[in-house]
């Protein structure tokens, strides 16, 4: 059976490599289509050409870019809105717009925590959410193209008791992890044999593995085994989007 196709949608280039790369080069791998639509920072930017490497290593496409400023660099998109202060429904319209082109199996986004709690990363799950239901019905934004419906979105998460690594690790930079309980989890993903690419598709993110209390800062730090421990699973709550089970796509497990 072919792996489904999948469609991340992250608020920052690099989310997409933490969180879910290695589903997407899990997924490519077993010849499933990939894509990711990443919210913020201009397509001319340094932070777009790192992504478009990183897509690369992961065998997810050309980068999908909003264009968006990310809320705390506002030279990240010069001449651009903040991706939280644009309008809600220009941003839908234009997620939809990239759901109904590429017609995904399922779509990845972050959880309503955004993971460490980034405003970005929040509206992010917003706008996802409000997309994956849209682009499935004809009479809204019919200028973004043909009716589409993915099975399910799968909200990146972390449980309360499977996260301590990362929780730890953020914890030196003042963040924190915000986790869920384990009961909310219905898709635990083995990664293990994907992490040189996940880990590759991370380094390809220069700027901030060079920025000193980024997260691919602080993974370069550890030791190979420790950071295996942070990266080696990836965890999702599942939302269905469609009425019936029949004809449902899952994350290959």
């Amino acid at each position: 059976m072919t792996a489904p196709s999948v469609l991340a949608i992250y608020g920052h280039p690099d989310d997409e490599s933490l969180v879910v790369g290695g589903v997407l080069a899990r997924h490519a791998a077993a010849g499933a289509r990939t894509a990711v639509v990443t919210a913020t920072w201009s397509p001319d930017s340094h932070r777009a050409a790192e992504l478009a490497d990183a897509l690369k290593i992961l065998g997810a496409g050309e980068p999908r870019l909003l264009g968006y400023a990310d809320l705390r660099v506002p030279d990240s998109a010069p001449g651009q809105p903040r991706f939280c202060d644009a309008p809600l429904e220009e941003s839908v319209e234009r997620v939809v717009s990239h759901i109904r082109d590429f017609r995904p199996d399922v779509i990845v986004t972050h959880d309503a925590y955004g993971s460490s709690g980034h405003p970005d990363h929040k509206h992010t799950h917003r706008v996802a959410l409000l997309a994956a239901h849209a682009a499935g019905l004809d009479d809204l934004y019919p200028q973004a193209g043909p009716p589409w419906q993915p099975s399910a979105l799968y909200l990146s998460t972390h449980p309360r008791t499977a996260s301590s690594a990362l929780s730890d690790l953020l914890a030196g930079t003042g963040k924190r992890l915000h986790t869920v309980p384990d009961d909310l989890v219905t898709a635990t993903v083995d990664v293990g044999p994907w992490l040189d690419r996940k880990w590759a598709a991370i380094q390809a993110h220069r700027s901030e593995t060079a920025r000193g209390r980024s997260l691919p800062a602080l993974l370069s730090g550890l030791r190979t085994r420790e950071r295996e421990a942070v990266l080696g699973t990836e965890w999702f709550i599942r939302h269905n989007l469609k009425s019936s089970h029949n004809g449902l796509h899952q994350l290959a497990p």
